[in-house]
């Protein structure tokens, strides 16, 4: 104790004794070292390992990289052929074949036991199919080499392309086709490949409905038949494994498939001409213009590509760039923009300037791009300029080779369109080598200013300047097909037995005379919402008042949502602000007032409908305005189901759990599938009829 109070003593001494006073020096202060001092040693030099090679007795050509790192194995097949030898009237074929590969499983098992066989293992089986190639692809850990290959060469060699998984693709795509408006930037980039390549070009086509229906499986079949075979198929395998016992694997295990057929055709070649003049697509719910400025460009095989790829990155490939500065930092117009001269290996690429501005810049933006591509053409490029753009090509070298897989992938791909072993080499001692002189004469010879298509895709009423102010303007038609609807006859026969079935249906649920009193109906529900593999609650409010308008108030996890229309308008009111309502958008409500429950039932007294019999259960209803549903009943003539296309997806309604509201009875459950999956699940929890609404009251905004 006496020692701890002597050193408190003499900590407090050391607090109350005046501190010596040292002299204060004042730091010597060093300049701040500039970037451009900095001093880097040179690349490492970018070695490729020796990949044996062979070729096996039925025509397979078989690379193998070994790589001991890590205990994994992984590889794909590559097969000489693509989406670009869709037929004309098929167009999509390609993609849902190489899609069904897997998921349609073998003819041992189907796809989904093979999805539960890799999953409980952490294993991978995919398939697909690009423009120019078709791919099936596997990865696994060393132990499950031997399984994973057995289930890589089933899918390979033996599809079986079951039905019910064609059917879920093209539900997918016909959902995608439906959506293919709602994206500007997307449609900026799909309406400026068509000008460019043609749109009767496979280069340029697109998948519509009618593509879809005439696509059936015997055309998966024969497709696959005509380019799936041995000598038409590149194995590659890396990883951790002996080469001389994974090539005699193979060689076992594809010493079954010998089928042969003539070799793969050439892919069409590119004849477009050039499409200059400018496309715009009017887009009235958005508030920027995304553009995309440019015109055919060249291959790989070409001499000039270095030179070109590093004029191209001067020009906007970076926050450096010509582009970036004059139109984003200077004027302020734009957030992105870039350039880029998309060479590709077997077929002509694009040159393409890529943005989005606010709508009332979108002339004076295009303009710019217009300037900074003539000044390109006109006189030579700074040092500073040159050395920032061959030293981005040239430092991002290294990642070409980071990984086994890109090596060996990389390796096969040039063997694949016939490129040379050493071209990536060619390539990096060619940009080194650009000049000045190089990106001056490059810019002059290929890059065509009276030859820009300049696709536009938004608001033209708040545009600043007249379109014509940059060249011809043509209006982008977005109008997408409409789908193929089953022929049912209407014939006085049809339509005498479809009102029948409607009027069994009007008895079953209460009588045509209380469906009639209905002036409004309010309808309160829980919902889960199936998105993304989750499930989404929600808690809605459905009031309508017919015959036309609609409110919506959807409690979400997220916030209130709150919708309204009144059939040829409408606004969407949420956390994020308020919105007038898509004309898609409003499309759907249409659809929604139009299939009402009340609506429907009363529709033999609407005379701008057609009620007809489709089966002995079934009556199709439809609507001046293309509006369609096929609406099903039970043996008493109790409506319990009905099917109708909602963005080109096919949706099935089920209805259950039937009670008395007001003396009509409602069904308290509803199971809705679109594309056939599950989509979501109503449960009624009230349902109030004739409760007075009043149309000021429905259009209130909140």
């Amino acid at each position: 104790m006496k020692r701890l109070a002597g050193i408190a003593v003499c900590s407090l001494f050391a607090v109350l004794l005046p501190a010596q006073t040292a002299p204060i020096r004042k730091p010597v202060e060093t300049p701040t070292p500039d970037y451009r001092d900095l001093k880097f040693p040179p690349l490492r030099e970018v070695k490729i390992p020796d990949i044996p090679t062979f070729t096996l007795a039925n025509g397979i050509k078989l690379y193998l990289l070994e790589n001991h790192e890590l205990p994994l194995v992984g590889g794909f097949a590559l097969v000489h052929t693509g989406s670009l030898f869709d037929p004309p009237s098929k167009v999509g074929l390609a993609e849902i074949m190489g899609s069904v590969m897997r998921t349609g499983g073998t003819k041992s098992k189907t796809g989904d036991q093979i999805d539960e066989e890799v999953e409980n293992i952490a294993a991978s089986v995919e398939s697909g199919v690009s423009p120019s190639n078709g791919k099936v692809s596997f990865g696994c850990l060393r132990e499950n080499t031997t399984e994973i290959l057995n289930i890589f060469k089933d899918v390979l060699t033996a599809p079986e392309f079951r039905q019910e998984k064609i059917d879920l693709v093209k539900n997918r795509m016909r959902g995608e086709i439906a959506r293919r408006n709602d994206d500007a930037s997307g449609i900026a980039g799909r309406e400026f490949l068509r000008r460019v390549y043609g749109p009767n070009s496979p280069y340029g086509q697109q998948t519509e409905y009618a593509d879809l229906d005439n696509i059936q499986r015997a055309d998966l079949v024969d497709f696959y038949k005509r380019f799936y075979f041995p000598a038409n198929t590149v194995i590659a395998i890396q990883g951790d494994f002996d080469s001389a016992d994974m090539k005699s694997k193979i060689e076992n295990l594809f010493a079954d498939w010998k089928v042969q057929q003539p070799p793969a055709p050439p892919l069409p070649k590119v004849t477009a001409k050039p499409a200059p003049g400018v496309f715009v697509a009017d887009k009235s719910d958005v508030t920027q213009t995304f553009f995309n400025v440019g015109h055919l460009a060249g291959d790989l095989r070409d001499k000039n590509y270095p030179a070109l790829e590093v004029m191209s990155d001067i020009l906007g490939g970076g926050f450096s760039s010509r582009l970036f500065k004059k139109v984003r930092t200077q004027l302020g117009y734009a957030y992105n923009i870039s350039s880029d001269w998309e060479a590709n290996f077997d077929y002509p690429g694009v040159f393409l300037v890529s943005g989005s501005t606010k709508s009332s810049t979108t002339i004076e933006t295009i303009q710019a791009i217009e300037q900074e591509i003539e000044n390109i053409r006109t006189s030579e490029v700074t040092d500073d300029e040159l050395k920032t753009a061959k030293d981005t090509a040239l430092n991002s070298f290294v990642f070409n080779f980071d990984s086994p897989g890109k090596t060996l992938g990389r390796v096969v791909t040039y063997d694949y369109y016939g490129y040379p072993k050493d071209f990536i080499f060619q390539y990096q001692k060619a940009v080194s080598a650009v000049t000045k002189e190089d990106v001056l004469r490059v810019a002059k010879e290929y890059l065509r200013p009276k030859d820009l298509t300049i696709v536009a895709v938004g608001n033209t009423k708040e545009f600043d300047k007249p379109l014509n102010t940059l060249g011809t303007v043509t209006a982008i038609d977005l109008t997408i097909p409409e789908p193929k609807k089953p022929e049912i006859p209407v014939n006085a026969e049809t339509m005498a037995n479809g009102k029948a079935l409607l009027a069994r249906s009007q008895r079953s649920v209460g009588g045509i005379d209380k469906l009639a009193m209905i002036r409004d109906a309010t309808e309160i529900a829980d919902v889960d919402l199936q998105a993304g593999g989750t499930t989404i609650k929600a808690r809605q409010t459905n009031m309508s008042l017919f015959p036309n308008q609609f409110r919506q108030l959807q409690q979400m996890p997220f916030g209130l949502v709150t919708v309204y229309s009144d059939g040829t308008a409408g606004w969407i009111i949420g956390p994020q602000g308020q919105m007038p309502m898509a004309p898609q958008v409003i499309d759907q409500v249409r659809m929604e007032i139009f299939r009402n429950f009340f609506s429907i039932l009363l529709s033999d007294r609407d005379p701008n409908r057609t009620v007809v019999a489709a089966t002995a259960t079934k009556v199709e209803i439809s609507d001046r305005d293309g509006h369609s549903v096929i609406m099903e009943m039970d043996l008493d003539g109790r409506p319990i189901k009905q099917q109708y296309l909602m963005s080109g997806s096919k949706v099935e309604e089920t209805y259950s759990d039937w009670r008395d509201v007001n003396g009509i009875k409602m069904p308290f459950h509803i199971a809705i599938q679109q594309a056939g999956q599950k989509f979501a699940d109503v449960t009624v929890r009230e349902w109030k009829l004739n409760t007075g609404l009043k149309p000021e009251e429905l259009g209130k905004r909140p």
